[in-house]
C-alpha cells in the first residue's frame, strides 16, 4: 500500500477544526482512556488500520492491558468491561451504525450525563472523520508515538 496524500502534511487547514474538537474534547469530563477505548472499538468496525495502530498505543501506555484490547471486539461476551464502558462501547457501535435504539439509549442515558453523552457522541464523530480521512488517503500506520498529536 503506498500513501496517496499526507493529509498530516497537506491538510492543516482541513484539520484544524477536527484537532479542535479533540482539544475540546480533552477538557470534557469523560475519562481519556474511555474514550480511547471507544476510538479503538471503532476504528476496528470501520477498518482504520493507521487509528487502530495510534489507538492501541495510546492505551497500552496508559496501562490498559492486552487481554482487554483482544478481547473488544467481543466486548459483550467477556468480563473484562465495565457498565459505563459497556454503554459506551454499545453507544459508539449504534452511533456509528446510524442505528441507535430506544434502549441502547437508555442504557448510555443511565451511565452518562447528557452533557457526556453530547461529548462522546462528539467523540464518535470525530473517530469517524480520522478513520474516512485515514482509510481514503491510506495512511500508512506503524509510526505513530504515543502523545504525538497532544
Amino acid at each position: 500500500m503506498e500513501q496517496r496524500i499526507n493529509i498530516q502534511e497537506k491538510g492543516q487547514n482541513a484539520l484544524k477544526a477536527v484537532f479542535g474538537i479533540g482539544a475540546y474534547l480533552k477538557k470534557s469530563n469523560l475519562d481519556k482512556n474511555l474514550l480511547e477505548l471507544v476510538n479503538f472499538r471503532i476504528s476496528q468496525i470501520n477498518g482504520c488500520a493507521y487509528c487502530l495502530d495510534m489507538h492501541s498505543k495510546e492505551l497500552r501506555a496508559a496501562g490498559e492491558t492486552e487481554q482487554r484490547l483482544y478481547g473488544l471486539s467481543a466486548w459483550r461476551e467477556t468480563p473484562y468491561y465495565t457498565k459505563r464502558e459497556q454503554a459506551a462501547l454499545a453507544w459508539g457501535e449504534a452511533v456509528n451504525a446510524c442505528t441507535v435504539s430506544d434502549e441502547v439509549f437508555q442504557q448510555a442515558i443511565a451511565s452518562f450525563s447528557e452533557e457526556e453523552l453530547i461529548d462522546l457522541t462528539l467523540s464518535i464523530t470525530a473517530i469517524n472523520t480520522w478513520n474516512r480521512f485515514n482509510i481514503a488517503f491510506q495512511a500508512i500506520p506503524g509510526d505513530y508515538r504515543v502523545g504525538q498529536f497532544g
